[in-house]
């Protein structure tokens, strides 16, 4: 009656030692199945770590395009400021010429007189703008044209020609005055529209005169 105990005993052994095979090789066919939690941390920190760096290359590429647009525009600005002082130093050189024409070949006191004011102010202002251009690293140049004067008409033709270029000063310099970009430009436009305007009215009124006489 022994030996039926020892045959059970046999198989319970070889039982569980195939359980333990089978247990053994299924954890090895899945080694993947599970995933500790240091694992999954470190995964999630390298993904947040590679959009944290997207992110910021993305911010820096937005910025530089900001920073240069921003100095495009200056830069076109200040050329702007430039160009108005170029053409205040022509205009202002050229009222200077024409005002000695004025004292010399004027054929009325009152022509003469606007004539001599010109080359005064016009004078003063020049050196001002000179100054101005020179601080900014701008060379001035006063270069210009003036149209032919018949002597035997001459105040008639230069107090219209006054009338003409300082509507046009004014134009600029009350443009400059209020859109320009650089501060101390704009004040010496702000600070000479009183004197272009005071000239206007004297030749307006020179005019008149002449008219009436």
């Amino acid at each position: 009656m022994k030996k039926p105990s020892h045959l059970f005993s046999a198989l319970v052994a070889l039982a569980a030692t195939a359980g333990f095979s089978v247990s053994a090789s299924a954890q090895e066919a899945s080694p993947s199945a599970s995933v500790s939690p240091a694992a999954e941390t470190s995964t999630k920190s390298s993904k947040t770590e590679g959009t944290k760096k997207t992110n910021a290359t993305l911010t820096t590429a937005e910025s530089t395009s900001g920073a240069q647009a921003t100095k495009g525009a200056s830069s076109a600005q200040l050329s702007k400021d430039r160009d108005f002082m170029m053409k205040a130093a022509k205009g202002g050189m050229m009222e200077v010429h024409m005002g000695k024409m004025a004292e010399k070949q004027g054929q009325s006191a009152d022509v003469k007189k606007i004539g001599a004011r010109m080359v005064a102010d016009h004078t003063k202002v020049n050196n001002e703008l000179m100054a101005l251009a020179q601080t900014k690293g701008v060379k001035l140049d006063t270069r210009h044209k003036m149209d032919k004067m018949d002597a035997a008409n001459f105040d008639q033709m230069y107090l219209d020609q006054m009338v003409k270029d300082h509507d046009k000063d004014i134009a600029e310099f009350e443009n400059e005055a209020k859109s320009g970009m650089d501060p101390e430009v704009k004040s010496f436009a702000s600070k000479n529209l009183p004197t272009l305007k005071k000239h206007l009215e004297m030749v307006k009124a020179a005019q008149g005169k002449m008219k009436k006489g």
